[in-house]
């Protein structure tokens, strides 16, 4: 089982499964939404257990995705396509996970000009 939190501790999470797919997404919303690009993970909404679910604010990006935060200490924690059966986990929210790497880049067209995509892992538009 893994385990994670916003920095204030308001919202904890428990994910008990194993972390599969951890991709970077480069595109502009998640960029302007984390400050960088977003480093995720996707978790079937079983597997994900959150407590103080009533201290997140749910901020509608889109017609299909919403993502969440800390109302508190605004930790950008998840990102959740509201029509599928997962919600997309920030992995800077989990608490040490030394065994998990990054698999893959993606929408690297609207990646910032300000950095490189420096590893040989695959990159997707």
């Amino acid at each position: 089982m893994y385990k994670g939190s916003c920095i204030c501790k308001a919202i904890t999470f428990e994910v008990n499964t194993y972390l599969e797919k951890i991709d970077a997404c480069h595109c502009i919303s998640c960029r302007k939404h984390s400050g960088h690009y977003f480093v995720s993970t996707d978790i079937p909404r079983s597997s994900l257990k959150i407590n103080g679910e009533d201290k997140i604010t749910w901020f509608l990006s889109s017609e299909k995705v919403r993502r969440g935060f800390c109302s508190i200490c605004g930790s950008s924690l998840f990102w959740d396509p509201i029509q599928l059966d997962w919600t997309a986990v920030a992995m800077g929210a989990f608490d040490n996970l030394s065994e998990a790497k990054l698999k893959i880049h993606v929408h690297v067209s609207e990646k910032g000009s300000y950095y490189d995509i420096l590893d040989n892992l695959p990159q997707m538009d």
